[in-house]
């Protein structure tokens, strides 16, 4: 990610322990093409492998955060359509894969209209920050076509079956209160200020136990999928791995002698 110019379509930058991935097509509302996938899995690797790295930021430059994908891609070969869709959705699926799999909390800084893609991506990340301008609409119907991204997935497991078939057949926009209310979002906050806000909030990770909370996304991850049996049988198995390491020591007698933690590493 060292070779960035300002005009690069995903811009990586590191603030202390938070890098931060920006989507910088500003003039098409972040629409994602094959050059932006490219950049935000070469992105996503990159926060991954930085050790010193301990939260993810996902912000958009521009007026929105993404409002999906490119269409004027498929509309300049309609006939080759569902091999450009192919290969943008196999970056785009990759991006997300990884940012499920990364053991750090990836936070979307969200404002404006987020449509499609953009929508799959930042409920995609672990949190969302969002501003009191932003809106988020499926739209994919719309275009005759059905969700990728995980939204179909993502959707049912937050909001619910009904809602998620509700959202993704009409295409109701809704604005940000309603997606706090309804769990889509966790934090909104004033037009211009989802990218401090969701700065801020990555910040508080940078004195907790890195392989705490990877364990604990790891295991909210499983839950979705798993039988409650299994997910007993899971958490033991973590938290009795967890107590056997010097984080858990540290944490254990911080708590004792009524001091701040100071975790290793």
């Amino acid at each position: 990610m060292t070779d960035q110019s300002p005009d690069s379509p995903v811009l990586f930058d590191i603030v202390g322990s938070v890098a931060i991935i920006r989507l910088n097509r500003p003039k098409q509302l972040n629409v994602l093409d094959p050059a932006m996938g490219r950049g935000l899995v070469a992105a996503v690797d990159a926060a991954a492998d930085l050790e010193a790295v301990r939260a993810v930021v996902l912000s958009g430059t521009g007026r929105s955060f993404c409002a999906g994908g490119d269409l004027g891609l498929f509309h300049r070969d309609l006939a080759g359509a569902p091999n450009s869709a192919a290969d943008l959705i196999d970056l785009f699926h990759t991006a997300l894969r990884g940012i499920a799999l990364m053991p750090k909390p990836v936070i979307a800084a969200v404002h404006g209209p987020v449509a499609g893609g953009g929508f799959s991506l930042a409920v995609g990340c672990d949190l969302v920050v969002a501003t009191e301008d932003a809106t988020f609409l499926a739209a994919y119907t719309k275009l005759g076509t059905s969700p990728d991204g995980g939204l179909s997935w993502s959707l049912a497991q937050l909001v619910g079956r009904r809602r998620a078939l509700d959202l993704l057949l009409t295409n109701e926009r809704i604005d940000a209160r309603t997606a706090l209310a309804w769990g889509l979002v966790n934090r909104v906050v004033p037009a211009g200020e989802a990218e401090r806000a969701a700065i801020a909030l990555a910040t508080t990770f940078e004195d907790a136990s890195a392989a705490t909370t990877a364990a604990v996304k790891r295991l909210v991850g499983d839950a979705v999928s798993a039988s409650f049996d299994a997910q007993l049988d899971a958490e033991k198995a973590s938290f009795v791995e967890r107590a056997g390491t010097a984080d858990f020591r540290e944490g254990i007698t911080a708590f004792v002698e009524r001091r701040p933690t100071k975790f290793p590493g």
